[in-house]
Formats: structure tokens, sequence, C-alpha cells
């Protein structure tokens, strides 16, 4: 595998199913320089719908392109059957994001596939899933549960998005299309935070060999976003990311390693990105590796973002766990504190008509 540098990695991300490809037109819409997307999914007419220049139909011989009807058994045998044109694509790849959503037939069954063939390959993968609402009944939460086991054998990293976190963080009366689109939102702004801190020129960059030593075979992996403006906007950015309530993951509290990306405007100065290293420094173990990059991005002045990578973890780590390790935030997050101002979301007797696009602003 390639390290001497990330302006010549080799990225790709490849969305499983349908939550994966939308996952991955979301990425490709807002834009991650430096990577390929790639779809793959047993369903012809939702693939030719796609953005990725790459769509791979899966298991044509089995599903005839009439999608794998919500059994993962029927989308790990169509990723098999496909597994030839699959290795082609993860070959000569340094790092491997799968996107896909867990529970249905398609993202349950082929994402573990694909994870195995992109290690088999010496890829580092990285794999960002969301688990279904619990609305979506005890069967399909049971199927995305197994398959994330799956996955988990496969991946170096696994990131588990909880659907139901939304439900936080939404006004309840936010159409259930833009929940979907706002989970999408979150795995683009994951697989950029960790592609950004080692393909973007930055004040302090990162290498190959930096994410390798946090990532590689970190097993159940935290991440996590904050947003923040005003005089303490670095620090409050770091409160948000610890506290982040759309994880699956509860808390970093005794993270074995730590990969931090600051972005912000020309105003970020070296006191405030000090003094939000030292608070989530904080809530790692005393010796966990940390890595962390800064960039500059003019049009960020007087706001920040934060990116944080978690592994390490105990998935059973509780919010309890979490408010020993920082103190709890006085007021409910928003959209804005975890997503930035990538979405507006109107109060709700002001929605739109549904041929009206006013929820995308990136």
């Amino acid at each position: 595998m390639r390290t001497e540098g990330f302006d010549k990695a080799r990225i790709k991300v490849i969305g499983v199913g349908g939550a994966g490809c939308n996952a991955v037109d979301r990425m490709i819409q807002i834009g991650i320089p430096g990577v390929s997307f790639i779809a793959a999914n047993t369903d012809t007419q939702a693939l030719l719908q796609s953005e990725a220049l790459t769509k791979i139909r899966l298991g044509p011989g089995l599903t005839h392109g009439l999608g794998a009807g919500g059994d993962p058994g029927i989308g790990r045998r169509a990723a098999q059957e496909s597994e030839r044109v699959l290795n082609e694509l993860v070959q000569d790849t340094d790092m491997v994001f799968i996107t896909a959503g867990m529970g249905g037939g398609t993202g349950t069954g082929a994402a573990p596939i694909i994870a195995h063939l992109a290690h088999e390959a010496n890829a580092l993968s990285i794999a960002i899933v969301t688990k279904p609402f619990t609305f979506e009944g005890p069967r399909r939460l049971a199927s995305a549960e197994e398959g994330i086991e799956h996955l988990l054998e496969e991946v170096d990293a696994l990131i588990v998005v909880a659907n139901d976190r939304l439900l936080e963080v939404v006004n309840k009366r936010i159409p259930l299309g833009i929940a979907f689109r706002v989970a999408d939102e979150i795995l683009r702004q994951g697989v950029q935070g960790v592609t950004e801190l080692v393909t973007q020129a930055g004040l302090i960059n990162l290498d190959f060999a930096d994410v390798k030593a946090v990532v590689g075979n970190a097993g159940r992996t935290l991440m996590s976003i904050g947003h923040a403006e005003g005089k303490e906007k670095a620090l409050e950015a770091a409160r948000i990311a610890i506290e982040n309530p759309l994880m699956d993951i509860e808390t970093v509290q005794e993270a074995e390693g730590l990969l931090v990306n600051f972005t912000g405007g020309d105003d970020l100065t070296l006191t405030e990105v000090s003094e939000a290293m030292d608070y989530i420094s904080q809530a790692a173990k005393r010796d966990a590796q940390i890595f962390f990059g800064a960039m500059i991005d003019p049009q960020l002045k007087g706001r920040v973002q934060i990116t944080l990578i978690a592994t390490g973890l105990n998935a059973r780590n509780s919010k309890m766990a979490a408010h020993r390790a920082a103190p709890a935030t006085t007021r409910r997050h928003t959209l804005a504190d975890l997503l930035g101002d990538t979405f507006l979301f109107p109060e709700p007797a002001a929605l739109p008509s549904k041929n009206q696009e006013a929820y995308h602003v990136g």
C-alpha cells in the first residue's frame, strides 16, 4: 500500500443499495475533491438514477435488476455473483469507504462482501452505515444488527449512525424524506471529514500513515461533527462534537485513538485550537494516539467545524459516562450545530410544497 502522500492516494467511495447510493449522490452534489464514487445496487432502475459515473449492477443473473426484496441473503449472493468486477474496483486503492443502510437486502447483504474484497486488496476500509428507525419494525432492526456484526468482521473501522437519534434534533413535522436526507448528509460529512485530513492543503496536514495508525483495525468507531460561531467557537464546536447525539456509540470516553479535523476562517487562532484539543483530549485515554489537522476556509470567517473520529471504544458506553467526561451542554443541539448550514429547515407553517427544493442550500 502506498503511504507517501495523500495528494497521490487513491480513495473510492462505494454506495451499496438504495440508501448507500443516495448518500453517494449527496456527496457528488456537494463535492468531495480527490475521491472516486461508485454506485452498486441490485435495482437497475434505481441505479440508473445515480449520479455516480461508475455504476455496478449486482447479481444481474440472480435478481434480473429487480432488487433484493429486502432479503440480505439475496444481497449477499448478488455481490458474490458480481465478485469479479467488484474485486477489480478495489484493486490499486489506498482507502475504500463503504456507505449503506443496514436492514434492507442489498446494503445489508452486499456490504460485507465488498468490505472483504477491499481487505484482501490491502485497502484501508471504513464503513459508514445507518441503522433503521424503530418504526421500521423489529425484523428490519434485527436484520440491521446482524448485518452490522458481519460488516464489523470485515472492515478496519465501522461507524454506525442511528436513525432514531435524528428524532432528537429534527422538527417533528419535517417530512420523512428530508429526515433521510439528513442521514445522507451525516454520511457525507463523515467521509469528507476523513479525506480532507489528508487530501486538502492546510495549516497542519496529516498523511495516510497517520490515518492508518488510528483507523486500521479499529472496529467500532465514533464519528462526530460540531459547528459553532462566536467568541469561543472552537471550544463550543468541540463540546458539540463530544456530545453529538446522532451516533450509535454515545461517548468518546476512554478512546484509544483520535483523529480531529478543524476547519475555520482566517480568524481561527492557535489558542482556540489548543483549548478545543485540550477539551477533546480529556475524554480519551491518557496514552491515546491523537492526530489533528487544521485548514482555513475564508468562507467560514467567524465559524469553525470540528470533525472527530474516535477509535478503540466500547459500543456500550453510556450517556452517563459522556457527562462525566465533559460538562453537559445547557441547550438542546440543533441541526445547525451538528451539520452546519448545509441544510435550512423552515418553520412548519412555512414548509414548501412537494415540488420545491428549499432544504438543500449546499
